[in-house]
């Protein structure tokens, strides 16, 4: 299946790898499925079935003008598991894609989910606000948007850098990785990319911790620039009673390039060691 078409008519472009237990991953901004290319490997040759697709607006997918709130995209992840029958998925959220899990999981509250996962993920709130005094400022939000429509590529040569911790003294992905970062996100629209910049900005998932009812794994670096920790992991395992915190000393915010085995042996212990045990609670942290 390449794509599948949602109730409001977005062609949602769509890998489907391997048999087993579905596991569905959400892709960050402003990338594409292919960034989870390594771990759907890793899945369906470990039994499973990983199913991965491009955002509305991003990658191979169609660039409508609208529909870049959380409640439309968690509507998109919905009509995917439809499409392709895939009851009793897992979900993997990076970055954005974690709110789209949350979301999903409060918007559809008789899903059949059995496991989430949120690596680097913006749940529960990036923004800082009265009772939010740890999230990002306001500022930092504005002048991401403000250099994206300046020169957009521009934007994305000192923007993926940081993403992947890479400088003088660390380099944990190629130069290349940064390059190709930089092309598949000019794949995305202009107005997908600024718009989707909001919501991941702006959406308070703190009212969504409580529908995450399932055994939850939460990987964050400690040292993430684009998403901090205190923000984001450690208040959502703190809101999520079924939630591990697994914290990646040093790493940065692209942990699929960056830590690809070590995301690869927590994310399969988790979902393959957990199943295998018949297990109902949380991973170890």
């Amino acid at each position: 299946m390449a794509t599948i078409t949602t109730r409001d008519g977005v062609n949602l472009y769509v890998k489907d790898w391997g048999r087993g237990r579905p596991v569905v991953l959400l892709h960050g901004w402003p990338l594409s499925a292919d960034t989870f290319d390594d771990l759907g490997m890793a899945l369906a040759g470990a039994g499973l079935r990983a199913i991965a697709y491009d955002r509305r607006g991003f990658g191979r997918s169609d660039q409508p003008w609208g529909g870049y709130d959380y409640d439309t995209l968690a509507t998109d992840l919905a009509d995917v598991i439809a499409a392709t029958r895939a009851d009793g998925a897992s979900l993997v959220g990076f970055s954005m894609g974690g709110g789209e899990v949350a979301r999903y999981l409060s918007r559809f509250p008789t899903h059949s989910v059995e496991r989430a996962v949120l690596i680097g993920s913006v749940v529960p709130y990036m923004l800082k606000t009265s009772d939010n005094p740890k999230g990002v400022e306001r500022s930092v939000f504005d002048g991401m948007a403000q250099g994206i429509r300046e020169d957009r590529a521009k934007f994305w040569a000192g923007f993926f850098p940081q993403f992947y911790g890479t400088g003088l003294l660390r380099q944990p992905v190629s130069a290349e990785v940064i390059a190709w970062s930089c092309t598949v996100a000019m794949q995305a629209s202009l107005k997908a990319t600024l718009a989707c910049a909001e919501a991941f900005a702006t959406t308070d998932f703190r009212p969504d911790l409580k529908a995450f009812r399932v055994p939850t794994l939460i990987i964050h670096g400690t040292a993430d620039q684009t998403v901090p920790i205190d923000v984001s992991a450690r208040q959502a395992a703190a809101g999520i009673p079924t939630a591990a915190l697994r914290e990646y000393d040093g790493a940065p915010h692209g942990l699929l390039a960056s830590h690809k085995a070590e995301i690869e042996r927590d994310v399969l212990g988790f979902l393959v060691g957990e199943a295998a045990r018949g297990a109902g609670g949380a991973a170890a942290g």
